[in-house]
């Protein structure tokens, strides 16, 4: 039986490792930490249960069919509840826009802050979908092995059509006039770590995907989905060794032998998958060979600053999905993504899963979670991160003094944290970056790292920095695409069907 050894416990290695498994190989998942999960983590106290990464389940059809390729319907696993309004947005001025499915209530919106500006809306909503239709079949649920087959005259003729050369908020202008409207349709790009104002237009599919398939809420929190894979793969045979850092994945000529564990141990495998940050294992786990010299200089996601709040009361004014932005919409956005640095007057988001399952704190209370967008930073430049905190915390509760949450300072019994510095530490994110590699023009399709190492030909990785890119719904297509391939340089018999169709809406 083919031994497989991942590294790494998140999404994309978890369903790597039950995939291989269902295929009939021999897996074991090394993991770092003492649970399953990795950045998309779980925090437990006093009662109150936090996300410490993902809050949104987004493109459900990339999860429904990465459930029924493992052999198992989605609705036996997870509860599944949409959110409706998706967002509640928060402008400077005291605007709000709460973002809906329900086009009456959009028209009445949109209307009473740009007149005529439903019909850019729906426009918009289109040009969404088109671009939705193309890209997913096209450059996202592929391979690309060849700068040939990526830059084919077929797809260079998408290219245009998609859109790729323009920037996505400077597009808006085809929609919007007024620049709240315009941040409202391009914040997501965030999603990939990119400012909207340098993100390319074809990210418009994302805002088409959260109208037309929904933003939904799994039962007990986005963790219920690390734990139903998790679940699966142990039923498939995965052994999960927890607390097992690898310090080093050892080579011989063209081939990976086995991995180094913290303490010496060794184990060896015919093949190995890294599911950790692809930069930090050309860095830390393989023999140099320019490769993270090249990675160094390529572009970063954000990082994220994150607070985790339990609170001994509840705040009507907040919906599950809130977000607040900053008068100077692109003064706010510089800091992070031109000059990594934290903004003064930031952009930040507010997660209240208790609005849809109040099992997440004890009853009467509330479990917030506040994420704020901040630049990268140096793996190794010390930094004290308590002024820092102090001055966010005081931007956020006073921004949520304006909408008349004028006492959540008084009411936090207990608060954690997570800095860009704890996210390159605890899960060995470069840079402290939450995203991983950013989502530019040149690092997308085959100019984004390939899913296999070129020298090390049973060296695979699966995650945020790899094809297709961060988020987990296209990292649950990174852990099929590897899978897809495995089996094709192994040489190994399908024993079940790895590739479905993806169901892709036209409403």
């Amino acid at each position: 039986m083919t031994s497989v050894l991942v590294i790494g416990a998140g999404i994309g290695g978890i369903t790597t490792a039950a995939r291989l498994a269902q295929q009939g190989f021999q897996v074991t998942v090394l993991e770092k930490c003492g649970q399953p999960g990795g950045r998309c983590g779980r925090l437990v106290q006093d009662g109150h249960v936090f996300d410490t990464g993902s809050t949104l389940f987004l493109m459900p059809e990339f999860y429904t069919r990465t459930f029924t390729e493992l052999g198992e319907r989605i609705e036996d696993h997870l509860d599944l509840i949409r959110v409706d309004p998706t967002y509640h947005i928060h402008f400077h001025d005291g605007a709000t826009l709460a973002l809906t499915s329900d086009l009456n209530a959009m028209q009445a919106q949109l209307e009473a802050i740009e007149p005529g500006s439903f019909g850019g809306f729906l426009r918009y909503l289109n040009e969404g979908y088109h671009h939705y239709k193309l890209s997913i079949p096209n450059f996202v649920d592929r391979d690309f092995r060849s700068l040939f087959e990526f830059l084919s005259p077929k797809n260079l003729l998408l290219f245009l059509r998609l859109k790729v050369l323009e920037k996505h908020y400077d597009r808006m202008s085809k929609y919007f006039r007024d620049p709240r409207l315009k941040i409202a349709f391009t914040f997501q790009n965030m999603y990939m770590g990119l400012s909207p104002y340098e993100a390319p237009a074809i990210f418009s599919l994302m805002q088409y995907s959260e109208f037309a398939d929904g933003i939904w809420f799994p039962m007990g929190g986005m963790y219920s989905v690390i734990e139903a894979l998790t679940e699966i793969a142990e039923k498939r045979g995965v052994t999960f060794q927890y607390d097992s850092p690898v310090t080093q994945i050892e080579v011989d000529g063209r081939m990976a032998t086995g991995v180094t564990l913290d303490g010496g141990r060794k184990l060896q495998a015919d093949i190995v998958v890294a599911n950790s940050d692809l930069p930090y294992v050309y860095k830390e786990l393989l023999p140099d060979d320019g490769t993270t010299s090249r990675l160094e200089r390529k572009k970063y996601g954000c990082s994220t600053l994150m607070f985790y709040w339990g609170v001994d009361k509840q705040y009507p004014q907040l919906g599950p999905h809130n977000l607040f932005f900053a008068e100077n919409l692109r003064q706010s956005f510089a800091p992070i993504f031109e000059d990594s640095a934290i903004p003064n007057d930031p952009h930040f988001y507010v997660y209240a899963p208790t609005r849809v399952d109040p099992s997440l704190a004890p009853d009467g209370q509330d479990t917030l979670v506040v994420a704020i967008p901040v630049g990268c930073v140096s793996d190794l430049e010390p930094k004290d991160w308590t002024p820092t905190l102090r001055q966010m915390r005081k931007a956020v509760l006073q921004r949520l003094n304006e909408i008349g949450i004028t006492d959540l300072g008084d009411h936090i019994k207990f608060e954690m944290n997570c800095t860009p510095h704890d996210w390159h530490r605890r899960f060995n994110l470069v840079k402290g970056s939450t995203h991983g590699l950013s989502h530019n023009l040149m690092q997308l399709g085959y100019f984004r790292p390939q899913n296999r190492h070129n020298r090390y030909r049973n060296l695979y990785f699966v995650g945020s920095s790899t094809h297709p890119g961060t988020g987990l719904p296209t990292v649950l297509v990174s852990a099929r695409l590897v899978t897809e391939r495995i089996l094709q340089e192994a040489k190994v018999p399908q024993t079940a069907p790895i590739k479905t169709p993806l169901a892709i809406s036209s409403d």
